[in-house]
C-alpha cells in the first residue's frame, strides 16, 4: 500500500514538472472560469483582485484580513484593502462580519483594533502615569488619534489592573496623589464650622496645591475635589449635609443652630424669620415644619412663627374686651417684633374673634384693632343724639356755626372736650349761654359705660330742648310776618342746606366726636387717622346715614299712607246706617290700605331697631312692596323693646278687627311711642289730597278699556264729585254705593248706572262657568257693556263740568 502511494506521488510530481505543450491565455482562463460557474462546477463566489490577474474567495479574504489585524493590532480598513488587493467595498462589508464574529476586535473611526492592542497601550499609559502622577485624557486622545470618549471607555475597565490610577474629571491620577488630595479635602472640610459654598473651598485647595508643587504642580479640577468629598461624606468621615450639591452645612453648625432655635422658641413662644435667617436658615417655615418638624402645632405668620399659647393669650384678651363691650389693640399685646400683618393673621386664628365676626358682634379696623359691636353702637348712639340735638338747636337758632358737622368748616384747633358729652351741648344750646369748661373726665378702658351714660344724658336734654323749641316756634309766628318774602326764601334754602349737613355729617366731624368720646385712642398714641379713626368714621357715617335716611324715608312714606287712610276713613261716615255694608267697607279699607301701611311701619321699625343694636342690615327691597302674614307681624312686634312691643301688638290685633277708628287710634299710639311724628289731616290737606285723587281717577276713567273695571272707578269718582269723599269700596259693596247716589243724580244717569251694574253682575256670573253657551252669552253682554262705556264715562265728565 505504501509503495502505491509513493508511486502516485512520483507521478504527480512528474506531471507538475512536465511542461505543457498547450498554453492558455488569460482570456481563455477567464472564459473557462465563467464556463465552470455556468455549469455550477464552481458554486461559490469568486472576487477579482485589483490587478485583475487573480481570483480570491471570500473565506480566503476573511483569513487574510484576520491575520493582518492580529499581526498589527490596529489597522484601517483602507490599508486592508491595499494589502489584500481587493476592492474597498468588499473589505468594508467583510469587516462588519469579522467584528461580529470576533468579540476581541472593535471597529472605530474606520479602524479595526484588537484588545491586545489596547492592553499594550494601557501598559504604556501606566508607565507614563507613574512618572508624571497625572495625565490628561485629552493629551492621550491626541497622541493616539482617537476620540476622548473612546480613550475613556478603554481605560475605565483597566483601572486598578493594568493602569494603577484613578480617573476623575478627564484626568488620570496615581493612588498616592489621590490619597494626598483626599487627606487635604478631609482636613479642610472638618475645619469648617459654618455653612460654606464648596466651590470656594475647592478654589482654596487648588491654590494651595499650586503653591506646594510650584511650576510643576498638577492642575486639579473642582469635580475631583467634589468626588473625593462625596466619598468621605458617604463613608462617615465628614459629618454634615449638602444642599444643591455645593452648599455644605457642618453637623456641628446644625446642632448649634437647632439648639439656638429651640432655646429661643421655648423661652419666648415665638421666633421671627429674621432671627432664623441670621442663623443661616434661608427658608424658615420649611425648616420649622418640614426639615425639622419639632413644632407641628406652631403657626407660621407673615414675619414670625408662633406657638399656639400666644394665640390663646391674644384670644383671651380680645374675648375679654368684647365681653366688656370695649375695644382691643392687638398689636400692643404682642412683642415689638410683630408687624400689623402678623397681628391681623393671629386675630383670624383666634376662635373668639372668628365667632364674634360671624355673629356680627365685632369689627376689625386697621388690621389689628378689634371693636365690639356694642362699643360701636354706643359711639353711634352718641353721634345720632348729637345730630338730633344739633337739629333741635338749629331750629331754635342757637346752634353755633362751628358746631355744624360741615367738612369745610371744621377748625384745626377745635376743642373736642366741649362736645365730649352731648348733654353739655344740648344744655348750652337751650339756654344760649356760655358756660365755663369743666374738668376733663378720666380716660380709661370703661369707655362703653361712659358712652352709654352720655347717650342717656343726651336723650333727656333733647327732650328738654324740644319743649323750648315749641315755645320758640310759637313766638316765631309773630315775628315771621315782619320779614319779606325774599328773606323767607333765603332762610328756607339756608335751613335746607343745614338740614342736609346734619343728616350727612362729615368724616372730620365724626372723627372729632370719636376722639372726644374715646380718649383712650389719643392716650395710646393712635394719632394716624388712616389707621382706625377714618375707617371707623366711614363706617359710623354710613351707619348714621342709613339710620337717618331710613328714618326720614320711612316717615315720608308713612305720612303719605296715613293721610290717605284718614281721607278714606271720612267716606265711611256715609254708610253708618247700613251696618252690614259698613263692616264690609271697614274690613276692605283695613285689608287694602291699612295692612301695607302696618307692614311698612313694622319693617322700618325692625330695621331701625337692628341698626341701633349695631347689627348690619342688608339692602332690602322697597318697603312698600313688603307684605307680612299676621304671624310675621306678631313676631316682629314682639322683638321690639318695652312699651313699643305692646303697642305694636295692639296695632296688629286692630288690623284684624272690624273698625277703622280702633286701628287708627292704635297706629297713632305706635308712631308716638317710636318717635315718628305723623301729620294729621286738616281741611287744607284734605282739599289738596281730594283734588289729586279726583284728578287721578279722572285720568284712569278716560284711559280704562275694560268694561268691568270701569264701574268701580266711575262710582268712586261720582262720590268725589257729589259727596266730596274718597270712597274705597269692594265689588260686593258697589250696589249699595250706587244706591246712595240715586238721590243725587237724575233718572237718566241712574238708569245708565243701574243697567250697566246689572250687566256687569251678569257678565261676572257667566264668566265663572266655562260652558260654551255661557261663553257666547258673556261675549254678547261684554259687547253691550263696551257700547255703554261712553255713556257711563259721560256721566262723570258731565258731573265734573257741573
Amino acid at each position: 500500500m505504501d509503495d502505491e502511494l509513493l508511486e502516485l506521488q512520483r507521478q504527480f510530481e512528474f506531471a507538475q514538472q512536465a511542461k505543457s505543450s498547450i498554453r492558455l491565455s488569460d482570456r481563455n482562463v477567464v472564459e473557462l472560469v465563467q464556463k465552470l460557474q455556468q455549469l455550477q462546477v464552481i458554486d461559490f463566489e469568486l472576487l477579482h483582485t485589483a490587478s485583475d490577474k487573480e481570483y480570491i474567495t471570500l473565506d480566503q479574504l476573511r483569513n487574510e484580513m484576520v491575520t493582518e489585524v492580529n499581526r498589527l493590532g490596529r489597522i484601517s480598513v483602507i490599508d486592508l484593502a491595499d494589502v489584500t488587493g481587493v476592492d474597498l467595498y468588499y473589505v468594508e462589508k467583510l469587516a462588519q462580519s469579522i467584528i461580529t464574529d470576533h468579540g476581541e476586535l472593535m471597529l472605530t473611526q474606520g479602524e479595526i483594533v484588537t484588545e491586545s492592542y489596547w492592553d499594550s497601550i494601557a501598559e504604556e499609559i501606566n508607565e507614563r502615569l507613574q512618572e508624571c502622577s497625572q495625565i490628561a485624557l485629552t493629551e492621550l486622545a491626541a497622541q493616539l488619534n482617537v476620540g476622548l470618549d473612546l480613550i475613556a471607555s478603554v481605560l475605565e475597565p483597566r483601572l486598578g489592573t493594568i493602569v494603577k490610577g484613578r480617573l476623575e474629571g478627564g484626568q488620570l491620577y496615581t493612588p498616592a496623589y489621590v490619597a494626598r488630595v483626599s487627606a487635604m479635602v478631609r482636613g479642610a472640610s472638618r475645619g469648617i464650622t459654618v455653612p460654606t459654598n464648596l466651590t470656594v473651598l475647592w478654589s482654596s485647595l487648588q491654590n494651595l496645591l499650586q503653591e506646594m508643587d510650584g511650576a510643576s504642580g498638577v492642575a486639579v479640577d473642582g469635580s475631583f475635589f467634589q468626588s473625593l468629598f462625596n466619598g468621605r461624606v458617604k463613608g462617615g468621615e465628614i459629618s454634615g449635609s449638602v444642599r444643591a450639591g455645593v452648599h455644605w452645612t457642618p453637623a456641628v453648625f446644625a446642632v448649634a443652630q437647632k439648639e439656638s432655635v429651640d432655646s429661643f422658641f421655648s423661652q419666648n413662644s415665638f421666633i421671627s424669620y429674621d432671627v432664623l435667617q441670621k442663623l443661616g436658615i434661608p427658608q424658615p417655615v420649611q425648616f420649622l415644619q418640614v426639615t425639622n418638624p419639632r413644632y407641628p402645632e406652631g403657626k407660621p405668620l407673615v414675619t414670625t412663627f408662633v406657638h399656639p399659647s400666644m394665640i390663646e393669650m391674644l384670644d383671651a384678651a380680645t374675648e375679654d374686651a368684647l365681653e366688656r363691650g370695649s375695644w382691643s389693640d392687638s398689636l400692643s399685646l404682642l412683642p415689638s417684633s410683630f408687624t400689623p400683618q402678623d397681628a391681623s393673621k393671629m386675630l383670624f386664628l383666634c376662635q373668639s374673634v372668628q365667632l364674634a365676626l360671624k355673629s356680627n358682634k365685632a369689627h376689625i379696623f386697621g388690621d389689628f384693632y378689634v371693636l365690639s359691636s356694642s362699643f360701636m353702637k354706643d359711639i353711634c348712639d352718641c353721634t345720632v343724639k348729637e345730630l338730633e340735638t344739633l337739629a333741635v338747636s338749629r331750629s331754635l337758632g342757637t346752634v353755633k356755626p362751628g358746631d355744624l358737622p360741615i367738612a369745610n368748616e371744621v377748625k384745626a384747633g377745635y376743642d373736642s372736650s366741649r362736645l365730649s358729652v352731648s348733654s353739655e351741648m344740648a344744655s348750652d344750646s337751650g339756654s344760649n349761654k356760655h358756660a365755663d369748661k369743666g374738668p376733663k373726665k378720666k380716660k380709661g378702658k370703661a369707655t362703653g359705660n361712659a358712652l352709654a351714660n352720655q347717650s342717656e344724658s343726651g336723650a333727656d336734654n333733647q327732650e328738654h330742648t324740644s319743649t323750648k323749641s315749641k315755645k320758640s316756634q310759637r313766638k316765631g309766628k309773630d315775628t315771621s310776618s315782619q320779614t319779606s318774602d325774599s328773606k323767607q326764601g333765603s332762610r328756607k334754602e339756608s335751613l335746607k342746606m343745614k338740614e342736609d349737613n346734619l343728616s350727612s355729617p362729615s368724616e372730620e366731624w365724626i372723627m372729632e366726636k370719636i376722639t372726644a368720646l374715646v380718649p383712650d385712642f389719643e392716650e395710646q398714641g393712635i394719632d394716624d387717622p388712616e389707621t382706625i379713626l377714618r375707617p371707623l368714621a366711614n363706617k359710623l357715617k354710613a351707619h348714621n346715614n342709613q339710620y337717618l335716611d331710613g328714618e326720614k324715608e320711612g316717615i315720608k312714606k308713612l305720612d303719605e299712607s296715613f293721610l290717605n287712610m284718614q281721607l278714606y276713613e271720612k267716606a265711611l261716615e256715609l254708610f253708618e246706617d247700613d251696618q252690614s255694608t259698613s263692616v264690609v267697607l271697614h274690613r276692605h279699607l283695613l285689608r287694602t290700605v291699612a295692612a301695607p301701611m302696618v307692614d311698612m311701619l313694622l319693617h322700618d321699625l325692625d330695621e331701625q331697631n337692628k341698626l341701633k343694636s349695631g347689627v348690619e342690615v342688608q339692602e332690602s327691597p322697597n318697603s312698600e312692596s313688603i307684605s307680612f302674614s299676621p304671624g310675621d307681624r306678631a313676631a316682629i312686634s314682639k322683638s321690639f323693646p318695652g312699651a313699643l312691643s305692646n303697642k305694636a301688638l295692639a296695632v296688629v290685633e286692630a288690623l284684624e278687627g272690624k273698625r277703622v277708628e280702633t286701628f287708627m287710634s292704635s297706629f297713632r299710639a305706635v308712631t308716638e311711642e317710636s318717635g315718628l311724628p305723623l301729620k294729621k289731616l286738616d281741611k287744607k290737606l284734605e282739599r289738596t289730597l281730594l283734588h289729586s285723587y279726583r284728578k287721578e281717577l279722572t285720568s284712569q276713567v278716560s284711559a280704562e278699556t275694560d268694561p268691568v273695571s270701569l264701574l268701580p272707578k266711575v262710582v268712586s269718582l261720582l262720590y268725589v264729585q257729589v259727596y266730596h269723599k274718597a270712597l274705597q269700596a269692594p265689588g260686593r259693596a258697589i250696589s249699595v254705593a250706587i244706591s246712595q247716589l240715586t238721590d243725587k243724580l237724575d233718572e237718566t244717569a241712574c238708569k245708565i248706572i243701574a243697567d250697566y251694574q246689572a250687566a256687569a253682575v251678569t257678565l261676572l256670573t257667566l264668566s265663572a262657568t266655562p260652558d260654551d253657551e255661557d261663553s257666547c252669552a258673556s261675549n254678547r253682554i261684554r259687547e253691550i257693556m263696551e257700547s255703554q262705556m261712553p255713556a257711563l264715562k259721560s256721566l262723570v265728565s258731565g258731573a265734573s263740568r257741573s
